[in-house]
């Protein structure tokens, strides 16, 4: 994004498109994510775009929008683990930081946190195990303590 384009400071509907697009764009770029992504969509992106407009327009703008089950749909997804979405994380930030003032973003970002940890606790939390779940160092074979979550 070029120094000249000003952040904007409201949440639209064509806000929330460039916000997802730009997001989805790094993400495909991004060594972590773009994986898991690729075999999760592995060909048209319309679709899936197109179902996160219409997620974060219900998040942002409650419109209702949003028909769906995020937590079904990412149970389905391969390879998906806790410290991921951190990553996600620092990418919607970066892409949001971009496209909104500070207030707007912080915005976005609150609500794009509580998600993540929502899905984190749907998919990975077992009342047996610890949370966050514990990371093991490479080799050790034992906790080193709180993994990323």
């Amino acid at each position: 994004m070029t120094a000249s384009v000003a952040r904007q400071d409201h949440v639209s509907e064509e806000g929330i498109q460039f916000l997802v697009d730009g997001f989805y764009a790094k993400v495909r770029r991004d060594p972590e994510l773009a994986p898991i992504f690729l075999r999760a969509i592995p060909g048209d992106w319309g679709p899936h775009l197109n179902k996160m407009y219409a997620f974060w327009s219900s998040v942002m703008l409650r419109t209702g929008r949003y028909k769906g089950n995020p937590v079904v749909k990412h149970f389905a997804v391969p390879g998906i683990q806790p410290a991921l979405f951190e990553r996600w994380l620092a990418l919607f930030k970066e892409t949001a930081d971009e496209l909104f003032d500070d207030a707007i973003s912080a915005e976005f970002q609150a609500r794009a946190e509580r998600i993540a940890e929502s899905l984190k606790l749907a998919l990975f939390y077992r009342p047996d195990r610890p949370w966050p779940p514990v990371t093991v160092q490479s080799g050790s074979g034992g906790p080193v303590g709180p993994g990323p979550a």
